[in-house]
């Protein structure tokens, strides 16, 4: 099955999708654009802007590349809740995800990607600690519905990793191997079922990784670059792309590089967590 068009404007870099559940709508970012996106709406911003989530109390906690802020959707206002990187001009957010216990995690890289550039940080209660450093592309993370072990990548490897977590949602012990064999890794989701559902950039598709790390699914996208996929409540799938990087011949061959795509219906849901602030 190839996934439906949702929406057909072109992002250069595609990311960070989610569902906000107050709204009832899907939200995603153009990156290098320097845009938020719904069906119907569009924000623009000043600097780079790569994911969000919502906050217990019902505010949107949006990542750009000098940290994070409180964004007012009706007056497209700031407000600052903690700098992340912001003094370093080589580094801006990437993935980020909140997970069970209210945490956010949100990794940075380079522009560039230059290698270990970036890091993988977890924002919980006001207090913002780096979790992994020496990151090149951060990527793929989520976490198991129960809160219990929560995923990532850092691209270049080609592997998914998981971790455990504590009761409060930090990480216990040493990261392990949950996929060995990953190449261009990029976003990921994790269903109601505990499975990982991971965006493949240069691959065309999004691959459904049982809880063991086997292969489970394939879904196919008219798209090459699969940035990072997003579930709603009802168990529709959706995803970015882009068209960054591109060459002309590549883009003529798939025009609707950087649309954002319904993927596939009938996903086991769940309902993202909110940040506590």
């Amino acid at each position: 099955m190839v996934a439906d068009i949702y929406d057909e404007r072109l992002c250069r870099l595609g990311e960070g999708p989610f569902w906000h559940s107050e709204r009832a709508e899907l939200f995603w970012f153009d990156i290098l654009s320097r845009k938020l996106h719904t069906k119907d709406q569009e924000w623009r911003f000043e600097d780079a802007h790569s994911a969000a989530a919502l906050t217990t109390d019902g505010d949107l906690l949006v990542a750009s590349e000098t940290g994070l802020y409180l964004f007012d959707l009706e007056t497209s206002g700031r407000k600052p809740v903690i700098a992340i990187e912001a003094d370093n001009p080589v580094t801006r957010s990437n993935d980020g995800r909140v997970d069970p216990q209210g945490g956010f995690w949100i990794g940075t890289m380079g522009w560039n990607a230059e290698a270990g550039a970036g890091a993988i940080y977890r924002f919980y209660k006001g207090e913002v600690r780096c979790l992994f450093p020496g990151i090149t592309i951060s990527n793929s993370i989520c976490f198991a519905p129960d809160g219990r072990r929560a995923y990532f990548s850092d691209t270049p490897t080609a592997q998914i990793m998981s971790v455990s977590l504590d009761p409060d949602g930090w990480p216990v012990g040493a990261p392990e191997v949950f996929v060995a064999d990953a190449p261009g890794c990029d976003g990921a989701i994790c269903d109601g079922e505990g499975f990982v559902w991971s965006a493949r950039w240069g691959d065309s598709c999004i691959i459904r990784h049982a809880p063991d790390g086997g292969i489970d699914h394939i879904e196919t996208l008219p798209a090459p670059q699969v940035t990072c996929p997003a579930l709603s409540p009802d168990g529709v799938l959706y995803a970015t792309t882009a068209y960054e990087g591109l060459d002309v011949q590549s883009r003529a061959g798939a025009p609707y590089s950087g649309a954002t795509f319904e993927v596939c219906r009938g996903v086991p849901p769940r309902i993202e967590s909110r940040v506590i602030l």
